[in-house]
């Protein structure tokens, strides 16, 4: 047996390291191929402005001369400079179920991370916990929702092998719109009432004026998730990349702000889960045919995911975190949609782990971040 572990240097490497996954889970009914055209973006140093503050570099495993994993070492440097601390990551880790190929995989990672002096590891992550995160651990029976990852069982009997230990769980609930009682939605809009009275509004984002109001949902995110475990906050270039990348499949009358004296204060972005649609696509490719396929089925998913939910320190426990929900539900219903899932939520966020369960959802589906000093 021969393993062998190489640097991505050229275009064929990074379209291999692209593309690996597809033959991996050929055959597995739960994968859905990440977008090629997003895949690309991503992994751009050109593109993506990640690379403008940060480092990466991705590897390809051989065994017997055939790709058996794939794995990206990361520097964030920004990460490091918010937490005031010298942390590596890795990412798109993904391969075949023999632990000797994870081993040389997660030992060129780390053997990259002590070389850049940083003094532990920490993921997966790919890149940071502002795109997707977290090793599914339990919850393998149903696909994943858009933007959230899949990986075999065995990848965590490979990560605690090596030595990584739980540094944060994750959680997503599913959240039925037949199981929400239409009285915590009346309540809701009592509530609203209550806030509007106080100068406190509520409104579906202006696609027309979509520039502006990303700008003022970007100071919403960095501000409200500031204290959070994890987080780091999106640079202006990071914050309109993602912004653009979502903006293909945002249905307005999901993603909500809020506003005090014409300033934001929260947020709540929902999107429908086009991974219904997507799951289909082969190799992940949206051109020629496929993008006419999502723009026109993206309103008749039966899921959505309520990605991001928050509100400033200031303005929290006023209510508008459940008249977000409420409205969220009351759309929902009004498409037939038969749910939706809160994700990924932090397992210490005691506020909103308790507010997707007063919805009577269903914790389905557990993700973790892991961490290994060296």
């Amino acid at each position: 047996m021969s393993i062998e572990v190489k640097k991505v240097e050229s275009k064929k490497d990074l379209q291999a390291f692209i593309d690996f996954p597809h033959e991996l889970y050929k055959g597995d009914k739960s994968y859905v191929p990440m977008l090629q055209m997003a895949a690309k973006e991503i992994l751009s140093e050109k593109k993506n402005p990640f690379f403008e503050h940060s480092q990466v570099q991705n590897y390809l495993a051989f065994k017997n001369g055939k790709i058996a994993g794939r794995i990206s070492a990361i520097r964030n440097n920004n990460y490091n400079d918010y937490h005031k601390s010298n942390v590596g990551f890795f990412g798109f880790y993904d391969v075949i179920d023999d632990y000797d190929v994870s081993k040389a995989l997660l030992d060129i990672a780390t053997e990259w991370t002590k070389a850049h002096k940083l003094d532990k590891i920490i993921g997966p992550t790919n890149f940071s916990t502002n795109d997707t995160a977290g090793l599914l651990i339990d919850g393998f029976d149903r696909p994943p929702i858009v933007e959230m990852t899949y990986n075999k069982p065995y990848y965590q009997i490979h990560i605690e092998k090596y030595g990584f230990t739980k540094d944060m769980d994750l959680f997503a609930y599913m959240i039925y719109a037949k199981d929400v009682s239409d009285k915590s939605v009346r309540l809701a809009s009592m509530i609203q009432k209550r806030l509007e009275k106080k100068g406190i509004t509520i409104r579906t984002v202006n696609m027309k004026d979509f520039k502006n109001e990303v700008a003022k949902i970007k100071e919403v995110y960095n501000k409200a998730w500031e204290n959070n475990w994890g987080f780091v906050p999106a640079t202006d270039k990071e914050f309109d990349f993602l912004a653009e990348g979502l903006k293909m499949i945002v249905i307005p009358e999901y993603v909500l702000v809020a506003e005090y004296e014409g300033k934001f204060i929260g947020f709540a972005l929902t999107i429908p889960d086009i991974n219904e649609i997507t799951k289909d696509f082969k190799k992940g490719k949206l051109f020629p045919f496929n993008i006419f396929k999502l723009l026109l089925k993206k309103k008749k998913t039966k899921f959505v995911r309520i990605i991001t939910l928050g509100v400033i320190e200031g303005y929290r426990k006023l209510g508008i975190e459940a008249v977000f929900y409420a409205k969220i539900i009351e759309s929902a219903r009004k498409n037939n949609l038969i749910g939706g899932e809160a994700s990924w939520i932090l397992e210490n966020n005691e506020m909103m782990n308790k507010a997707a369960e007063n919805l009577k959802g269903v914790k389905y589906k557990t993700y973790r971040i892991y961490t290994k000093d060296l």
